[in-house]
């Protein structure tokens, strides 16, 4: 940063990572072996990037400030087995990068983090294991349990499809410009490969929990998902009282909620 002049964009939420200690750290959680595919999200300044690449066969590494192609180029001069590719992680088709990644290892930019896991969790078929730093909040609810309040729709997504492996509170000086929220990585593995069900799982399970102070009966039916009777008599067969909400359901209760209105 002292080299270039890199003046990080606030409205892409750019807080890069600078301490490497916290390196050794992502490479136990990611599980990193000599034959990975990975894929990386928010190259940054190339700190991850550079790590990832002395440890696996191939990085896809994602940036969408084209400013810090100069700097990135430097940092991974000599990294032949580096992919940069520029664009929104959002809008870009991940699911056709060649060779697949097995695994997504990244300091996720705090505005995307939520969506592009919960888009890569049947998006990325062949991502196994997740390794993500993300803003506790986020980390929070990723691993949630049924009844707390971080516990939503991403909650039920990622834990119906992998089991949480890792957890790890990064400090606030780990990051410039320093952020003002705490940060965490959190770490899962795939239990669940998913199929065009996934879709009409996932509508379901937003719908349920897009108006938490409504009954889950009452939320679906808002949402145009099912009628309220629809609701009812499927909780009913799932042993719920047809007034309970949202987040006293298990994910898997979830899942058999869908499967019951299908």
């Amino acid at each position: 940063m002292s080299r270039f002049p890199i003046t990080p964009n606030r409205e892409l939420g750019q807080h890069f990572l600078v301490d490497e200690n916290v390196l050794e750290v992502i490479g136990r959680l990611a599980a990193l072996g000599p034959e990975d595919v990975v894929l990386e999200v928010g190259a940054g300044l190339g700190v991850l990037t550079r790590y990832l690449a002395s440890r696996v066969a191939l990085v896809h590494a994602v940036e969408v400030d084209r400013s810090l192609e100069p700097h990135l180029v430097e940092a991974l001069a000599g990294a032949a087995n580096v992919r940069l590719v520029f664009g929104d992680a959002l809008e870009l088709a991940l699911g056709e990068l060649s060779p697949p990644p097995g695994k997504l290892v990244a300091n996720l930019p705090y505005a995307i983090a939520t969506p592009l896991v919960a888009e890569s969790l049947d998006g990325l078929p062949g991502v196994s294991r997740w390794c993500v730093m993300v803003q506790r909040e986020v980390a929070d609810r990723l691993v949630a349990a049924p009844g707390g309040k971080s516990y939503g729709a991403v909650s039920v997504l990622v834990q119906l499809t992998a089991a949480r492996t890792g957890f790890h509170p990064v400090a606030r000086t780990c990051f410039r410009p320093r952020p003002n929220v705490d940060s965490a990585l959190v770490a899962f593995e795939r239990r669940r490969d998913w199929g065009p069900e996934f879709a009409r799982v996932k509508r379901l399970v937003q719908g349920a929990f897009a108006h938490r102070r409504k009954t889950l009966a009452n939320s679906l039916e808002l949402s145009s998902l099912a009628t309220r009777a629809e609701v009812e008599t499927a909780l009913r067969a799932l042993g719920r009282l047809e007034n309970v909400r949202a987040e006293a359901l298990a994910p898997e209760e979830h899942l058999r909620l869908a499967e019951l209105l299908a």
